[in-house]
């Protein structure tokens, strides 16, 4: 089975979390994203949660764009 350092990737407080509780984690738990950023994220996309962010279709389509300039190149 593959593993990351968690530490990369979230807060202090999350990375020894399993993945069920992360990704039910408001989008705070991911290092670098404050309250203030989760509760804006909250207010314009109604984010919730890490899995929530992830799933956003707005991500989905500009990673989809960038794949696309990717392989034009």
């Amino acid at each position: 089975m593959a593993s990351i350092d968690l530490t990369k990737v979230l807060d202090k407080a999350w990375a020894e979390k399993d993945l069920a509780e992360v990704l039910a984690a408001p989008a705070s738990a991911l290092k670098g994203v404050s309250d203030r950023q989760g509760a804006l994220l909250e207010e314009a996309f109604g984010i919730k949660t890490v899995s929530d962010l992830a799933h956003l279709k707005y991500f989905h389509w500009a990673s989809a764009l960038t794949t696309l300039d990717a392989t034009a190149k």
